[in-house]
């Protein structure tokens, strides 16, 4: 029986050629890019060489690009390090309440050492409100943070919009667009963003590697203590290896962005149909027409999410209640519970089902077919 991967957002096998790209990284640049030596130099060109193509992913500058170990760093950097060094301009922060665990536990920890955290809702559709960012303003807030893309629905949020609001205040605008970078088109200075987060192993990279974007006018604390890498900003040895990697899949998304969605998009509908014609109930959370084409959450009445994935898991399919950070968790989907309350029966009969290069129109059709059997044989 063929195992069918149905969880890339949570991670994302590597895209062909990244594998091969790193290897030479690996073997012939031995120095450390902050030597001033031949072998240093290399490694400091191959840095910079790499660093320059990720910031125009996103329309940034080559010196607004900090790498870091993941989106989690990125997230607790953005935060602490903003929260840290603005704390003369005021001790407010908001964000929402559907967020990763990684700005989420950060503002809890922010708020236990004095800042006051504004944590916005998101409708039933898992959208915040634009007035509500603009409503909840104040002289004192230092910075707007609010995810591109939920990364369990996969539904968009109105980042321009509320980037142009909080343009016009003193405070800082961070999205975490770890489940959006190589899906859709960023552009970090018509958008208005100041911080972003974006992270490799989500686009088919390497794990272990990320970047946050800081605009060149904000200012930010480095959150570890060491040496001067990363332009003072973020001190250890750079990975360049991983590095590379990312660049390539990077590098790949882009040329594919367009393909990439309309297939994803056509292995949802897969999905969808064959739920419909098998007459099985089903509904989806969040707004279909504003989600990534990667993503769905979809909820069966009268099911239990335990009792779902671990017989998909029994049927070789591999889904996810939520995020891979939770995984073994009992408790209900946070961001499910944002949306609905956190008594609905729908935080715990939604499975997010995540497309990606694992995926072919076949292994999705089978996937489809499995997962009918199961959900009949749990809900009759």
């Amino acid at each position: 029986m063929e195992a069918i991967y149905l969880d890339h957002a949570a991670t994302s096998p590597m895209a062909k050629g990244v594998a091969e790209a790193m290897i030479p990284a690996y073997e012939g640049i031995i120095g450390n890019a902050s030597s001033v030596h031949s072998f240093g130099r290399k490694a400091r060109q191959q840095l910079d060489a790499s660093r320059q193509a990720l910031a125009a992913s996103i329309g940034a500058n080559e010196k607004e690009i900090i790498f870091t170990s993941g989106g989690t760093e990125a997230d607790n950097m953005a935060l602490v390090g903003v929260a840290e060094a603005n704390q003369a301009k005021g001790n407010h922060i908001i964000t929402t309440t559907q967020e990763h665990h990684a700005t989420l536990h950060t503002a809890e920890r922010l708020e236990k050492q004095g800042f006051r955290i504004t944590y916005l809702p998101v409708n039933d559709k898992g959208l915040v409100s634009v007035r509500d960012v603009e409503a909840a303003l104040t002289d004192d807030t230092i910075l707007v943070s609010v995810m591109y893309v939920n990364n369990e629905t996969g539904v968009i949020q109105p980042i321009s919009e509320i980037g142009s609001i909080v343009r016009e205040h003193q405070a800082y605008f961070h999205t975490d667009a770890v489940q959006a970078y190589g899906l859709v088109d960023i552009d970090v200075h018509t958008q208005n963003i100041d911080l972003l987060t974006a992270s490799a192993h989500k686009i088919g990279g390497p794990k272990g590697i990320g970047f946050l974007y800081v605009n060149d006018g904000v200012s930010i604390n480095p959150i570890q203590s060491g040496g001067e890498q990363e332009r003072k900003r973020r001190p250890g040895t750079e990975n360049i290896p991983a590095v590379v990697g990312f660049e390539m899949a990077s590098a790949i998304a882009m040329e594919t962005k367009a393909a990439r969605n309309q297939q994803y998009q056509a292995y949802k509908q897969i999905l969808t149909d064959t739920f419909t014609e098998a007459g099985i109930a089903f509904d989806i959370n969040g707004d279909p027409e504003k989600t990534v084409s990667t993503i769905i959450n979809i909820r069966f009445p009268g099911a239990n999410v335990e009792a779902l994935l671990a017989n998909f898991d029994l049927s070789g399919v591999a889904a996810s209640s939520g995020s891979a950070c939770t995984a073994g968790s009992v408790e209900p989907s946070h961001v499910l519970s944002a949306m609905f309350g956190s008594d609905s029966p729908v935080t715990t009969n939604s499975i997010r089902f995540s497309f990606g290069l694992a995926n072919t129109t076949e292994n999705v059709k089978e996937a489809a077919d499995r997962i009918v059997r199961i959900v009949k044989r749990l809900t009759n």
